[in-house]
């Protein structure tokens, strides 16, 4: 698969300091913020710093460095949000996955019980 990274996507704003965010986290490779559109009491997003279209992508290309920030980075949100009775890590891919913004990212939710995601 091809990757074409869309620079001028929100995340990729956001990175460059053009749009305002609710930071809750940042290393060397990271940022996370609380999503505008919460759809639980915690709802923190998770990016690379890098131009990464999805996990793939991400899983692929970025170094060991930037993988391990990344991880690094969902640990601390996990820790400061004090999701300690659970909580769910989404990362939507591309179309048939309804990502929503080309920039990869995970979406860090819980603070209260979440349900199953798919039924049995």
């Amino acid at each position: 698969m091809d990757f074409n990274y869309d620079d001028q996507n929100i995340f990729a704003k956001i990175l460059r300091g053009e749009i305002p965010n609710n930071t809750v986290y940042e290393n060397d490779h990271a940022l996370a913020f609380n999503d505008l559109y919460p759809q639980a009491p915690v709802h923190v997003l998770v990016i690379p710093k890098g131009p990464y279209m999805s996990l793939d992508h991400f899983a692929r290309d970025a170094s060991a460095e930037e993988q391990i920030g990344f991880m690094a980075a969902v640990s601390e949100v996990c820790q400061i949000t004090g999701v300690d009775a659970g909580f769910r890590a989404i990362a939507n891919s591309r179309d048939d996955g309804v990502q929503e913004v080309p920039h990869f990212h995970m979406h860090i939710i819980g603070g209260k019980p979440l349900g199953r995601m798919l039924p049995k």
